[in-house]
């Protein structure tokens, strides 16, 4: 018997007279000759985005490398990179102008570099963050449009946003993101059966037979309601294409492998239970991105004021910037810089989770965009130019890697333009007031 082989292809046979039929994951032969695409169709292999956020910055002479351009040195804080140095990128050297108004500590860099504004208080996000823009254009035909994950145990540990003052609230219990994704409604891309969750079709029905009541409704509102009601209308939309994917058999992926159970944990900002918390995080929302349930995510390690300490201290990451002394010897201070190197070592276990798993001729950390950033540049001075920032992987070959890039004390706003237009956002300028920008950072383009 000769078979036809796609990514459609089930094994079919008869038990005890029973017709059966197993179906087969995204092996390789399904793939083109480059590994990127189904030979059959021509279907892309998915391209992802996310952010990965850390808190009050690093020692700037000890992290940022001398060398611009291609092989650049690693210092003492960036050195657990070294095994994905050639995947990753180095951003420096980029301004954040205020245009006036005052340099909120700890949410001004954030904010800035997220939104391309300026901000005047500290009211949540101003306009919709990058990621968001990029959830438009990629995440809306998966079960999740983004994931948003804390491992410092607050749902408000977020950078993602459409704006107006709102946040995506984080995840921060893996026993509940392990639910979430891998309980009721998950759907196995490499099961060889799908039924539609009637719940699903019932929601789906419900959200499409009230159109003409909208209508009648928008008719009557005023410029700011129907302003209010459109936002409200697109995110309706937006779960309405995620009914449709929900209702729809995922295709095979080569790199799901649905994890086992994950019990319940301590959640707070000791620096041993996030730590951990993060790792085991990380390797769901990393299958979670493998099943193609979602193609954005935002994972946060730690806030921006750093609420982290350790077993048995009272005084947190952040009061130790301000507070610890510079060891005149050593040129920094030791014990705010332990948090600065766990930072950097669960930066590693992240993209290290996502290059172990395979896609093709590549990984899926090879197919993905993820962009690494704080909110200031040295903690204890709260300053913001010269935020510290890398991105990781290379989009499915649209990216450019292994590269130190200096911004020359250019706009950080051209970060965010780079990562939209990467990611397929049709923007040519982004950014307001002095951080208007239409200067994508080409050195990183393909």
């Amino acid at each position: 018997m000769s078979l036809i082989l796609d990514r459609r292809t089930a094994l079919r046979g008869a038990v005890q007279g029973m017709a059966v039929a197993i179906g087969l994951p995204l092996l390789d032969i399904f793939l083109d000759g480059n590994g990127q695409a189904m030979a059959a169709t021509g279907a892309p292999v998915p391209v992802r985005f996310g952010t990965w956020f850390w808190g009050l910055g690093v020692n700037p002479p000890r992290w940022f490398p001398n060398k611009i351009g291609a092989d650049y040195d690693l210092k003492e804080e960036l050195s657990p990179i070294a095994p994905l140095k050639h995947k990753i990128n180095i951003l420096g050297d980029f301004s954040l102008p205020l245009d006036g108004k005052p340099n909120l500590p700890h949410t001004s860099g954030g904010v800035g570099i997220r939104t391309g504004m300026a901000i005047a208080s500290d009211r949540g996000l101003p306009a919709p963050s990058f990621d968001v823009l990029i959830g438009d254009v990629i995440g809306t035909r998966t079960r999740f449009r983004s994931l948003e994950v804390s491992a410092t145990g607050d749902p408000r540990n977020s950078l993602s946003g459409r704006g107006n003052g709102n946040l995506n609230p984080a995840e921060v219990s893996p026993a509940a993101l392990y639910a979430r994704i891998f309980g009721t409604g998950f759907r196995d891309p490499n099961s060889a059966t799908f039924t539609p969750d009637p719940a699903v079709l019932a929601r789906r029905s419900v959200l499409s037979g009230v159109n003409e009541q909208r209508q009648a409704l928008e008719a009557r509102l005023g410029a700011s309601d129907r302003q209010r009601l459109d936002q409200y209308f697109t995110s309706l939309r937006q779960l309405e294409k995620q009914l449709d994917v929900e209702l729809t058999k995922p295709d095979p992926m080569l790199g799901c492998v649905v994890p086992g159970t994950v019990p319940d944990r301590p959640i707070n900002a000791e620096i041993e239970n996030v730590m951990e918390n993060h790792k085991i995080m990380t390797d769901l929302l990393v299958m979670a991105l493998a099943c193609d349930n979602t193609r954005v995510f935002n994972m946060n390690f730690n806030n921006g004021a750093s609420s982290l300490t350790r077993i048995g201290s009272t005084i947190t990451h952040h009061q130790l910037t301000h507070e610890e002394v510079l060891d005149n010897r050593l040129g920094y201070q030791p014990e705010a810089t332990f948090f600065v190197n766990k930072c950097m070592e669960a930066w590693v276990y992240f993209i290290q989770a996502m290059d172990a798993v395979k896609e093709g001729d590549g990984t899926l950390l090879d197919n993905s965009l993820v962009f690494a950033h704080s909110e200031t540049e040295f903690a204890k001075f709260h300053t913001i130019d010269n935020i510290p920032m890398m991105t990781a992987g290379a989009a499915g070959g649209r990216l450019r890697t292994g590269l130190h890039v200096a911004g020359g004390g250019t706009p950080v706003s051209r970060v965010g333009l780079t990562l939209q237009q990467i990611m397929g956002v049709p923007v040519d300028r982004w950014g307001a007031e002095s951080l208007e920008t239409n200067m994508p950072i080409r050195e990183l383009l393909v």
